[in-house]
């Protein structure tokens, strides 16, 4: 899906007029007729944009079981390295990426899982091994035991909702990702590997200051190198 069709749909839920400030004035159907908000248009524009993907993500999801697999066939395995190469457990309609942590594993490169330790604070990675025990973390998403050894990756696969060329990512909007990323540290930012189905692409996405840019997406249509 390209950017043009899911704004489309975006007009349906609904309709805005940028103010001289910069801000923008939202009006959100008949319930909400006597409601407006002001609000960053960015900030907006990618909160309508994430309501949106996400029927998009679910379609398709449901047309398409196989796309995972046919994914892992393109997993740049040079751009990967040995990793340690932290993937995440599918939530929902998220592209899986089992089959390719099953490709990056029979190519020798070490693995890793996110783990919340709390709501709050930045994601940590732990060692892992495909078939491994898991425990729900603190956002009951299932984590390597507490016993398992804390990395720090140097790839990093990422689920989002949306994304286009030039490296932009839409995620859930908590930021978890963004902020997990920055607590490594620039010397230690690792190769960000966004990983989706080729419908969830995007011509340009709003972006703001904190969001971390991909270097590379993987589909099921192959390896898109961020121009």
């Amino acid at each position: 899906m390209r950017q043009g069709q899911a704004l489309g749909l975006i007009e349906d839920l609904s309709t805005e007029r940028a103010d001289h400030e910069g801000f923008a004035t939202i009006s959100l159907g008949a319930s909400d007729s006597a409601k407006s908000l002001a609000v960053n248009p960015v900030s907006h524009q990618k909160t309508l944009l994430r309501r949106t993907m996400r029927g998009v993500r679910r379609t398709l999801a449901a047309a398409d079981g196989q796309a995972a697999v046919r994914a892992a066939d393109h997993a740049p395995l040079a751009r990967l390295g040995a990793g340690p190469g932290a993937g995440y457990i599918a939530q929902g309609a998220e592209l899986d990426p089992a089959p390719l942590m099953a490709v990056l594993a029979e190519a020798g490169v070490n693995l890793a899982l996110p783990t919340a330790l709390s709501r709050d604070a930045p994601l940590i990675f732990r060692a892992w091994t495909p078939g491994a025990a898991l425990s729900p973390d603190a956002f009951g998403i299932p984590a390597p035991l507490a016993d398992q050894p804390q990395v720090a990756p140097m790839a990093l696969i990422v689920p989002l909702l949306a994304f286009d060329r030039r490296g932009g990512r839409l995620g859930q909007g908590a930021g978890v990702y963004d902020r997990a990323i920055a607590a490594l540290g620039a010397e230690h930012r690792p190769f960000l590997l966004g990983y989706a189905y080729a419908g969830q692409e995007i011509e340009d996405l709003p972006v703001e200051p904190h969001d971390q840019r991909l270097d590379a997406i993987l589909t099921e249509a192959g390896l898109i190198e961020v121009r």
